[in-house]
């Protein structure tokens, strides 16, 4: 395997326009409600989920036995094939993107079969993974949008895999749901083989707390549960995401101007001259040639992080879209550099 050692450190403080968190933080009210609910005794007694799973139930519209409270959405990942995968199993996975799909699968000994995205515009390629699937595919990860390239997939494809694989898990990952407002949640009532994964990690600013959900039929969460830890998550991310459902004006809030932002950085892009990937989600993929490195350390030394994709797409650098100021913010100094 190769290791995958993403570069988190010496970040704080710096224009963050390289991991797609939110770029200002979380809700003001998600501090304060911590401030408020911790005490000592909460600290010392290991996590209680009645109230955070009442409430997220509640805000998500599925029942509490549908619902598998994950440290963030890797866990999610890996608690899935942990469930259903076993040794030389196959399982389909896009490419490019998130790399934790692959990881978990090659540490569970899965066969990977890979799907490209169609050149030029990384369009879903729904032809060709429908192609892929065989009685021998156990699971297929799709992130929707998908990272990095930015490419949404409508519910008809979704669909159509689900019907296509009835034998297999697949995992419809929304970390970016927020941005696109495409969801399958609403299917997995009718399809028992379907899975979705959310995070608190992007629009909500939670990333430190490493919160997230994993949502299918009460049946399949059952077994879920068990492949997972009984306390992964802690009690302070469980207490954190009460508090930030309840305040979706901050969400929606941010949610706005990432998308206004993300229009500034498009436009702003094009008039350089740079192409890029059209994205459903709060950054975009640019093709900046043989210049990609070059542009990351330039970036970099003005205290801008932007994120090197080149050594899987060729010129791929990805750009967060944060603010409508940290968008001109990057214009700025990509017009001086380029």
């Amino acid at each position: 395997m190769a290791p995958y050692s993403p570069p988190t450190g010496n970040r704080l403080g710096k224009t963050r326009l390289d991991f797609n968190e939110n770029t200002v933080g979380c809700s003001p009210k998600v501090i304060e409600f911590l401030r408020n609910k911790l005490t000592a005794e909460k600290l010392s007694v290991y996590p209680d989920y009645t109230s955070v799973k009442k409430t997220l139930a509640a805000f998500f519209k599925i029942a509490e036995n549908e619902l598998l409270l994950t440290n963030g959405t890797d866990e999610a990942i890996q608690v899935l094939i942990n469930t259903y995968i076993d040794d030389n199993d196959q399982v389909i996975v896009l490419t490019p993107s998130y790399a934790m799909y692959r990881f978990y699968a090659e540490v569970a000994g899965a066969r990977i079969t890979e799907v490209p995205y169609l050149p030029p515009k990384v369009e879903f390629p729904i032809d060709s993974l429908l192609h892929a699937i065989t009685l021998q595919t156990k699971a297929i990860l799709i992130s929707n949008p998908n990272n990095p390239t930015g490419t949404a997939v409508g519910l008809d494809a979704v669909v159509a895999i689900l019907k296509a694989a009835p034998h297999a898990a697949v995992l419809i990952d929304e970390a970016y749901y927020e941005f696109c407002g495409i969801t399958a949640l609403p299917l997995i009532g009718q399809y028992p083989n379907l899975f979705v994964s959310r995070t608190f990690s992007k629009v909500y600013g939670m990333a430190a707390m490493r919160m997230g959900c994993l949502f299918s039929q009460a049946d399949n969460v059952r077994f879920l549960h068990k492949a997972q830890s009984p306390y992964s998550v802690n009690t302070l991310a469980a207490l954190a995401a009460e508090a930030a459902v309840a305040d979706t004006e901050f969400a929606a809030n941010y949610a706005k101007e990432a998308l206004a932002a993300r229009e500034l950085l498009r436009a702003g892009l094009e008039k350089l001259g740079i192409e890029q990937a059209p994205s459903a989600a709060n950054f975009i993929l640019g093709y900046f040639g043989t210049r990609a490195i070059e542009i990351r350390d330039a970036l970099r030394e003005k205290a801008i992080l932007v994120r090197d994709r080149s050594y899987e797409i060729p010129g791929g650098v990805r750009i967060t879209a944060g603010t409508c100021e940290q968008a001109r913010q990057v214009l700025d100094e990509l017009e001086r550099i380029w």
